[in-house]
């Protein structure tokens, strides 16, 4: 989603503000631009279509100011386009950046327009610049211009605003969008993500939904949405400036797929002794509420949702708890019956998700009491938001197809089916064998990923293909609809997956020679009905790809094709299999020369609706 970069500062700002949209490119962007107040105390302003670097080939050499603002943009409201690009002008006085939604842009449009402002694009944004700009030429005040003009909006916003008539001042706000505040020496700096500030500074604030922060080079003051000044903590990040560096990897998916073991360890270290799991990683009051819980609801989009449909199999067949798994954009649609004493569970990896942070808003409206949220940010809005929190140790995941944030959801929620069915059957022994499980779960990994070369040999087949088929069955039905999901963002071939028992229901018509039909099976108790539902792909001339325990008796032949997968036991297979998934997708979109890390039309975190 777009991104946001803003500093003040006694010195030029333009290299701070193109490295952190270089930062921020993750999060997927069709444009990017940059405004600053130069020594003529005019704003200067570039913008481009296309990647920073474009941006950055454009910008005047001598460009340069102590107060500026820059954005990438993923197009909403309007095309990708130099003119809907970010930062917006009014009247050569005053420019802002913007991130989300604004609702009601129509009836402001055609408001403004009646007064005389001219629209030079097609956003949302542009009405919020001149709004400010009206208040502006009212109060004479920046600060008490942009509160004035947030009362005229509805909808979600993150916004950096500057002007010339106070050329070191800068002025944010955020509702609905993240934001923070970079604090330095005498400069200070705005982002939508800790990450784009981290060479600069690793002391951030984070604003608060409602608030809007005052900026100097001095000073921050911060008013919350009631409108009093308010102290929010400085928290000092433990990211460090070269987390989300490359490496020797070509690419960060690439990267972050082989950084699964470790992330994996990380996420398991102090949260299991010799035959537990402790409660206490979830917070301090988690042992009291676990013992009242009697149902679980998770809430989710993308690659979180599959998790959380593996995790239902794991907390009903293991946990004995009812679970549900809905898609966020969906649940705060209907009218749930939740009983009371429900977990309600988010899914997340950046924890900025809108449509997640709205069902748990919702959830909270039902009067839901207990919380928890499994998030790879903590400082994240869904972290702070919710009673209980359990962070996966992923790390910074830049590329937009997740990988290593969703083995680590995945472990994350093997730590709750512990602790949850403790109380309810799984028993000591049972929970020692989870955690002796986990344990061999970051070797497991490594091993899994020497097949690499395996998976490459079997990239001529997929590369022009159209269309592709993925299997499983029980818990590897999630995890053939996470393989679909990942071929399809970075590939762009069409990709399906199906209960394998849902072949005769319709998608058999589909199968035939150019219809590569992808499996997972591991050596189960479904394992037998797998088989008989290979045997018709084969029947119909479909050519199958097999990911496969060797002691399952699937063999290769002109028709099927068989990578032999190291035996693992069934409770870890979702997690070992979708490793190997990961790296078909991955080098099928390399043979088609897609851009990986930062596929078309798609976001790293989705932050409007």
């Amino acid at each position: 989603m777009c991104g946001i970069v803003g500093a003040v500062a006694q010195r030029n700002v333009v290299p701070i503000l193109i490295e952190g949209l270089k930062r921020l490119e993750y999060r997927g962007y069709d444009s990017a631009g940059v405004a600053v107040i130069d020594k003529g105390r005019c704003i200067a302003r570039t913008r481009s279509v296309g990647k920073v670097r474009e941006l950055e080939a454009r910008l005047d050499v001598g460009l340069a100011g102590g107060t500026g603002i820059a954005h990438t943009r993923w197009a909403t409201h309007g095309r990708p386009a130099t003119e809907n690009a970010h930062p917006h002008i009014c009247r050569k006085t005053v420019a802002l950046v913007h991130n989300g939604i604004i609702e009601n842009h129509e009836a402001l449009r055609r408001a403004q327009m009646q007064l005389g402002y001219e629209f030079t694009s097609e956003t949302d944004t542009e009405v919020i610049v001149h709004e400010i700009y009206r208040r502006l030429a009212e109060t004479g005040d920046l600060l008490q211009a942009v509160r004035a003009a947030l009362g005229s909006l509805r909808g979600a916003y993150a916004l950096g605003v500057i002007t010339n008539q106070e050329p070191d001042r800068l002025v944010a706000a955020r509702r609905g969008s993240p934001l923070v505040i970079g604090i330095g020496i005498g400069e200070h700096f705005i982002a939508s993500d800790v990450a784009a500030l981290l060479p600069v500074t690793q002391r951030f604030m984070f604003l608060e939904e409602g608030d809007v922060a005052d900026i100097t080079r001095e000073a921050v003051t911060i008013y919350n949405a009631e409108g009093e000044q308010v102290e929010r903590p400085i928290k000092q990040s433990e990211m460090s400036a070269d987390a989300v560096a490359r490496g020797e990897y070509r690419h960060y998916m690439l990267k972050e797929i082989h950084e699964q073991p470790r992330a994996i360890a990380d996420t398991l270290e102090n949260r299991i002794g010799l035959h537990n799991v402790y409660e206490e990683a979830f917070g301090h009051t988690a042992a009291v509420i676990f013992a009242q819980i009697e149902a679980v609801q998770i809430v989710a989009c993308g690659t979180s949702y599959h998790a959380g449909l593996v995790g239902r199999y794991w907390l009903e067949g293991l946990a004995g708890l009812p679970c549900a798994v809905e898609v966020a954009s969906e649940f705060r649609y209907r009218k749930p019956r939740l009983a009371p004493n429900t977990l309600f569970v988010t899914l997340s990896q950046s924890g900025e998700t809108a449509d997640t942070l709205a069902a748990l808003a919702y959830a909270r409206q039902l009067g839901l009491a207990h919380t928890l949220s499994i998030c790879n940010a903590p400082e994240s809005s869904l972290v702070r938001a919710s009673e209980l929190v359990l962070m996966t140790q992923a790390g910074p995941e830049i590329g937009v197809a997740s990988t290593k944030a969703f083995t680590t959801q995945l472990v994350a929620l093997l730590l709750l089916v512990a602790v949850l069915g403790r109380h309810r059957g799984l028993g000591p022994a049972g929970e020692a064998q989870l955690v002796n499980l986990l344990r061999s779960l970051p070797t497991q990994i490594e091993q899994v990923l020497a097949l690499d070369a395996a998976v490459q040999a079997w990239v001529p087949y997929f590369a022009n293909k159209q269309h592709a088929l993925f299997l499983g069955r029980g818990t590897q039905y999630p995890v053939a609809m996470e393989g679909a999901l990942k071929l399809k963002e970075i590939s762009y071939i069409h990709a399906e997956a199906y209960p394998a028992g849902e072949l005769k229901h319709g998608p058999l018509a589909l199968v035939d020679s150019d219809m590569p039909v992808v499996a997972v099976a591991p050596n189960n108790e479904l394992l037998e009905k797998l088989h008989s539902n290979l045997q018709e792909v084969r029947a119909r001339g479909g050519e199958l790809f097999v990911f496969a325990d060797g002691a399952n008796g699937i063999r290769e032949d002109a028709q099927t094709h068989v990578i032999t997968v190291p035996p693992t036991d069934d409770l870890l297979a979702p997690i070992i299999y979708t490793v190997l998934l990961q790296l078909l997708a991955y080098h099928v979109a390399v043979s088609k020369g897609a851009d990986i890390d930062q596929p078309r039309n798609l976001a790293k975190s989705v932050t409007v609706e």
